[in-house]
């Protein structure tokens, strides 16, 4: 008979790409067991019924419970819904004694609730929370969230730039008007096709959408100055690319002369030293195949010639957005709060070719 697990979990919106991304690891997690799946879609049908990947493999089905249902009894309950949905589940699950949150959502990243009506163009519904949920980026807040109860997952934007480019806010080179242009798959999108989503369009085509106000700008400069970049602007154009899985980052910026390549490489390699899942490639590049269904991020930089004292920088950044990017840095931020290897059910690498 196999040892019973420590922990007990119970997902919320599971029937979307991140819910089953975040279920397929939990089902393998060596220490954590799923207990339920709540969603207001497929009720009462097995998780195959929306996830078919998981055909045969758990006897668990889709259930339209209220989340404090959901919660009682857990350790621990991750949140895989939209923006402004999951802060309306929080009180009724934060009311329950010792049960641990990760909200996959944009709801509790942002401080300031007057950035968060600006930015996701509504109310925000729990704000008097926004103080006591640690940002879930492990390379920047690793013993906070140690100690958190509560935890808010990065955005699939947010984390591969933020990792981008770290190591130049921790290091003070960080400052003023900063580009970045940001390219995704089509799995960020959700479930649901729209016009701009759906494959006949998207499958030979690239677009850019919301340039200059995409909503994890200010979640991405709130980071970065958090981290030691100092009056930073944020000029930020994502991409929408025909693939399923996958964000590619390339930040432009400009340093003095003397950040040579060799100098820049050192400086990435030593900030990521003994980081479970960013690395820095041999191949210097990053890329998306290398990443898409792994947890592991990739960043690089080069290093243009000197011009009048000055040397044009470019920082690139990968990860797979449902993964890295989204249910697996859940899986990291909850694997931390329960005092587990924060690797669990993490570690493997993805498939290649992808």
């Amino acid at each position: 008979m196999a040892p019973s697990k420590r922990h007990r979990a119970a997902v919320i919106g599971g029937s979307g790409y991140g819910g089953a991304e975040m279920i397929r690891r939990l089902l393998v997690h060596p220490e954590v067991e799923l207990v339920r799946v709540a969603s207001v879609d497929h009720l009462g049908e097995p998780l195959s019924a929306a996830l078919p990947a998981l055909e045969g493999l758990t006897d668990l089905r889709f259930e339209g419970i209220e989340a404090a249902e959901a919660a009682r009894g857990m350790d621990v309950v991750l949140l895989a819904l939209p923006h402004t949905v999951a802060a309306q589940k929080v009180p009724d699950i934060a009311a329950l004694p010792g049960v641990k949150i990760v909200d996959m959502s944009g709801d509790f990243r942002l401080k300031d609730p007057a950035a968060y009506r600006k930015w996701y163009e509504s109310e925000h519904p729990c704000p008097q929370r926004l103080k006591d949920f640690v940002y879930g980026l492990p390379e920047l807040n690793r013993e906070a969230i140690r100690r958190a109860r509560f935890v808010a997952s990065p955005g699939c934007f947010a984390t591969t730039i933020e990792l981008a480019l770290l190591p130049l806010a921790r290091a003070g080179l960080l400052e003023g008007v900063l580009h970045v242009q940001g390219i995704t798959g089509s799995s960020g999108s959700g479930v649901a096709p729209s016009a701009a989503t759906h494959h006949p369009v998207r499958a030979g085509n690239l677009r850019t959408y919301k340039p200059l106000d995409h909503q994890h700008v200010p979640e991405i400069t709130e980071t970065l100055l958090f981290a030691g970049a100092r009056d930073l602007s944020l000029q930020f154009v994502p991409v929408s690319a025909p693939l399923a899985r996958g964000i590619f980052a390339t930040a432009f910026l400009e340093l003095a002369e003397e950040w040579t390549w060799d100098r820049l490489e050192a400086l990435y390699r030593e900030s990521y030293r003994g980081e479970p899942f960013v690395r820095v490639p041999a191949r210097r590049l990053p890329e998306v195949a290398a990443v898409s269904g792994s947890n592991y991020a990739e960043v690089g930089v080069a290093a243009g010639p000197a011009r009048g004292g000055r040397r044009t920088l470019t920082v690139f950044g990968a990860t797979d957005n449902l993964v890295k990017g989204g249910a697996g840095q859940a899986i990291e931020n909850m694997n931390l709060m329960l005092g587990l290897d924060e690797k669990a059910s993490l570690a493997d690498p993805g498939p290649w070719p992808p």
